[in-house]
């Protein structure tokens, strides 16, 4: 039988034609990071590219639960979405399925791995595809590259924020 291609690599296997990794060093704890991510009330101010909004429909934060989210792009496109978190390790690590739909056929593995270093925390963000065209197709039509990175700048614009009114 084969296997689908979607699964998650064994633990340490490359995948590189069919992945993007990117990585940012946040100023914050691996608790506090992980937090944003883990309610909507942080992941509407973060998630998503520059000039990007997102309404939730429902959030669910446990393995095999779902967030189902539009997100809005700055020409006032609506992007359903829907991922489903498959593992989550507090607060050091999420695997999730995203897609547009449940049963999206293009739809992606992200991990999601937290580190501290020093004061602040590393966030690695590897998404792998489900072909090294697929993931072709994300970089050069949807900006993937850049639109992760945008990404991770909102989370580390986020906890700042967040940090600072709570200090």
């Amino acid at each position: 039988m084969e296997k689908d291609p979607r699964e998650l690599p064994e633990l340490g296997q490359s995948v590189p034609e069919r992945e993007i990794v990117v990585t940012r060093t946040i100023d914050g704890p691996p608790h506090v990071v992980f937090e944003a991510f883990t309610e909507v009330r942080h992941l509407s101010q973060w998630w998503g590219p520059k000039g990007f909004s997102t309404t939730t429909h429902s959030f669910e934060f446990r393995p095999g639960g779902l967030w189902e989210f539009t997100m809005h792009g700055p020409d006032r496109t609506d992007y359903p979405n829907v991922i489903e978190w498959i593992e989550i390790e507090a607060p050091k690590r999420m695997v999730f399925r995203h897609g547009a739909t449940v049963d999206d056929p293009e739809s992606f593995i992200s991990t999601v791995t937290l580190v501290l270093k020093g004061i602040g925390t590393e966030v690695t963000l590897r998404t792998i595809f489900s072909t090294a065209s697929q993931r072709e197709k994300v970089v050069w039509e949807y900006r993937a590259i850049e639109g992760a990175e945008q990404t991770l700048g909102r989370l580390a614009e986020h906890v700042a924020s967040w940090a600072t009114a709570t200090d």
